[in-house]
């Protein structure tokens, strides 16, 4: 039997089959790229990239919640950016939100500028997060 258990979140858009919101295994939690799409699936091309980051983090911390853990559980993130302008607002955006969710010092971070599947997309965030023992069981 596999010690990798797929994790299932309410208010999110349903993951395609071939992979899951996010997986836990010996505590570890991963989380899937999240991006500012509703539950029915309507990507958010209306928000700007400040809103769009909020959202995906909202969408972070579902994953987490349904694995066992919150946002101050994480470890590392990556930010995956459509547009090196929008750079600092995203970076206003999360700072603003680490900073109501954890205490101390926020989780590693890497932001990298790419290319997303979706228009109107402008930011995708993935993230590793270490939960209590009880959520791995």
């Amino acid at each position: 039997m596999s010690r990798i258990r797929p994790i299932i979140a309410d208010g999110l858009p349903p993951a395609p089959s071939a992979f899951s919101a996010g997986v836990i295994a010996d505590g570890l939690l991963q989380v899937s790229g999240q991006g500012p799409i509703d539950a029915d699936g309507t990507i958010r091309s209306d928000l700007d990239v400040a809103d769009q980051t909020r959202l995906t983090l909202e969408h972070i911390c579902r994953v987490l919640e349904a694995g066992g853990g919150s946002f101050a559980d994480v470890m590392m993130l990556r930010v995956y950016l459509t547009d090196r302008a929008d750079f600092g607002e995203m970076n206003r955006a999360f700072e603003e939100y680490v900073t109501r969710y954890r205490e101390g010092s926020g989780p590693a971070r890497t932001t990298v500028i790419v290319g997303l599947p979706f228009e109107g997309m402008k930011v995708e965030i993935d993230a590793l997060a270490l939960v209590p023992e009880r959520a791995s069981a």
